[in-house]
């Protein structure tokens, strides 16, 4: 429902039902401010659980003062839950921000709102207190300690970059890296280094980098310089995060050389520009080629300085007769071998002679003592069947066989009858038969 000014007031003013005042308030704020940014201090903050905001934004001087006529000028807001979801910092009461939204009107009360799209921190200085606040939490949880902090690869054998596609940092980067390191590669994955969204993309690349089956060996975040607003996506807590547990190691190359951003203190290594980022990741070719050649000359002149002092040894050694022609040596050995075999051989003979001797004397005694020595002189032995030596009568029976061992033969014999020695009897054999 419209009507014209200059109409209205020309005639009787109508009678407009409440429902239509409202409509035509909120037809005309909705048309008339679609969009538009507002000023101000966050007060009388909310969140209830359907996860709206609710807050009123009041002049940056503040309430009025005790006494004062004047009331500060307040304008209520909400956020919905979409746009809170995408806020790169958490409101508080007393904050000086910037909302951008559009005017609205809440027709059940009858009262005008401002319906936020986006809310930001007024000022460098709020940014600023955001940064010390972030940094003083994360240095407390020990994210920037020296101790986590791991060496980079000497010569990476793939470089892992995370920036923009379409700034001048990366082709700063890539020209300063190919001229110090033509072979390097170079793996990008693109991504905004600003505005809303930019730090959930870069923390996605850095730990996609770590989930690759073929991983990079070190990870650079880059972008060229700006003012703190602007570099903001490298100050997010979720960007750190995925810094401090990334497997691979990190280097931060965000701004200028005066500018620091949470990245800078979390990661690996800080590099002050872009192309500084080139010189900390690889080294130079043509210096390392140099540095070879002159390690190489040193190795030569070393060697050849160590077996000039071996040859001049040597000589001495020979002239003072302390080295000695080998083949001498061993002939000498082979010498002293061979009379060493001939000792043995001698010695081995003289003790076999010994024991010869031993042997032939032992010989002649067991001979001279021998029973047969006995028998050959006229002497026998008697023996029993069994075998038994026979020294006395009374060890033999009448009729009893015996053996009667003599120098030459053996007889067999039966006792006719015996008698004791001394008695006077007699003892008499009979033979049987003569062996």
């Amino acid at each position: 429902m419209t009507f014209a000014q200059d109409d209205w007031l020309a005639r009787e003013p109508s009678v407009f039902s409440v429902s239509d005042v409202t409509g035509l308030i909120k037809a005309t704020l909705e048309e008339s401010f679609p969009h538009l940014r507002v000023r101000g201090e966050i007060s009388n903050l909310s969140q209830p659980r359907s996860g709206h905001l609710y807050f009123s934004l009041l002049e940056s001087d503040g309430p009025p003062r005790p006494g004062s006529r004047m009331s500060s000028a307040q304008l209520p807001c909400v956020l919905w839950r979409s746009n809170v979801a995408r806020l790169r910092v958490r409101p508080v009461n007393g904050m000086k921000v910037i909302v951008t939204g559009r005017l609205g009107v809440y027709e059940p009360r009858g009262t005008y709102q401002l319906i936020g799209a986006r809310l930001e921190p007024e000022g460098q200085g709020e940014l600023q207190r955001l940064f010390e606040e972030l940094k003083t939490k994360l240095r407390g949880e020990g994210l920037f300690a020296s101790e986590r902090k791991r060496p980079l690869p000497f010569l990476p054998r793939r470089i892992g970059l995370v920036t923009s596609p379409s700034g001048a940092a990366i082709q700063d980067f890539l020209r300063i890296l190919y001229r110090r390191f033509p072979s390097a590669a170079v793996r990008v994955i693109p991504v905004r280094v600003q505005g809303e969204g930019a730090a959930a993309e870069i923390a996605a690349a850095v730990v996609r980098f770590a989930q690759d089956e073929d991983p990079v060996d070190v990870i650079v975040l880059t972008r060229g310089g700006g003012s703190l607003e602007d570099l903001w996506a490298f100050n997010e807590e979720v960007v750190a995060r995925a810094l401090a547990t990334s497997p691979i190691p990190t280097v931060s190359a965000v701004g200028h050389e005066v500018d620091f951003t949470i990245a800078d203190f979390v990661a690996d290594a800080r590099a002050q520009t872009p192309t500084h980022a080139s010189e900390v990741v690889v080294p130079d070719e043509l210096e390392l080629q140099e540095r070879i050649s002159a390690l190489r000359r040193r190795m030569t002149l070393a060697s050849r300085t160590v077996l000039e002092r071996a040859q001049e040894r040597w000589l001495n050694c020979r002239h003072h007769r302390l080295f000695r022609d080998p083949q001498v040596l061993v002939e000498e050995r082979l010498e002293l071998c061979d009379r060493t075999v001939e000792g043995l051989d001698n010695r081995l003979y003289n003790r076999m002679r010994e024991w010869e001797d031993k042997a032939l004397a032992l010989a002649g005694r067991l001979e001279a003592l021998s029973p047969l020595k006995v028998l050959a002189r006229g002497y026998s032995v008697l023996t029993t069947e069994a075998g038994g030596v026979v020294g006395a009568a009374e060890q033999v029976d009448v009729g009893e066989r015996l053996r009667v061992r003599l120098a030459r033969g053996e007889l067999r014999v039966a006792v006719e009858h015996r008698s004791a020695l001394g008695t006077g009897a007699d003892a008499g054999c009979r033979d049987s038969d003569q062996g």
